[in-house]
């Protein structure tokens, strides 16, 4: 077991956070999830791509490459097939993975490629200019939607488990020990493993929608979040999901499909 302050940097620190983003709560479960597991530090390689989330590899000692916008699952896949040893790790976030990375997202999970992967979501392109995403809510503001967004979100978590992902579960920034408990379970499951995490953006989504101070957004993020065994979500319209909508959490999937790169080392075995 590593100790929790092996991991970080220190001397990257103070991080370059906004006041009241939820990226250094992840960071800070991270580091508790993995310090608990017997992981090799250096047997584990993080990828990122681009954006608020995807900062994260840079205060973490170890390995990591730093990839262009919407190419951090590519490039891990790559990793983790010639190199099945290590451990791969992804932070990305919602415009990176969903949005200019979401074919990759789609086949990774589809192909159940051996990696573990973190989604930070805050429902905006919060690094690039505040853009909306394709998760940022229905009739929610952005620089892209002044008069509000007309279109309808994508559901990352569910669409991780539809395209064939090992492990799926989603949690906000307030459920910090149900948070860690799932990312210790991603972090040793076989195959692709996808952790959703909802966060607040002041700056990027909050201003714009005068949703208030930090603090006023992570009581909104309590609101509106709901058990997913609770969840009326897919008895609603989806002219309904908009801004006001809940937010389903927990475990969406955990199974055992044979990985990615499983099944190839059996075949080359079997030549």
């Amino acid at each position: 077991m590593e100790d929790f302050f092996d991991l970080y940097r220190k001397d990257r620190w103070p991080t370059i956070f906004c006041p009241g983003c939820g990226v250094g709560t992840v960071m800070n479960c991270f580091y508790r999830a993995f310090s608990e597991l017997d992981i090799d530090q250096d047997r584990v390689v993080f990828v990122s791509g681009v954006g608020c989330s995807s900062r994260i590899p840079g205060y973490i000692r170890a390995d990591s490459i730093h990839t262009t916008h919407g190419r951090a699952l590519a490039v891990a896949t790559g990793l983790s097939l010639s190199n099945p040893d290590l451990k791969v790790i992804v932070f990305t976030g919602d415009g990176d993975l969903g949005a200019i990375g979401g074919n990759h997202f789609i086949h990774s999970s589809r192909r159940n490629a051996d990696m573990t992967v973190f989604c930070i979501n805050n429902n905006i392109y919060g690094m690039t200019g505040g853009q909306a995403s394709t998760t940022t809510p229905h009739r929610a503001f952005s620089t892209t939607t002044p008069y509000g967004n007309m279109e309808f979100p994508f559901d990352l978590a569910e669409l991780a488990v539809t395209a064939g992902a090992n492990y799926v579960a989603r949690w906000t920034v307030r459920n910090v020990k149900e948070l860690i408990g799932s990312m210790r379970k991603a972090l040793v499951k076989n195959g692709f493993s996808f952790v959703e995490v909802a966060s607040p953006c002041p700056t990027g989504f909050g201003r714009r929608n005068k949703m208030g101070d930090p603090k006023q957004m992570y009581e909104w993020l309590k609101i509106k979040s709901v058990r997913k065994e609770k969840s009326e979500f897919w008895n609603m319209d989806p002219v309904d999901l908009n801004i006001s909508g809940q937010i389903t959490i927990g475990e969406f999937v955990d199974r055992n499909r044979p990985s990615l790169g499983s099944m190839l080392k059996s075949m080359m075995n079997n030549e």
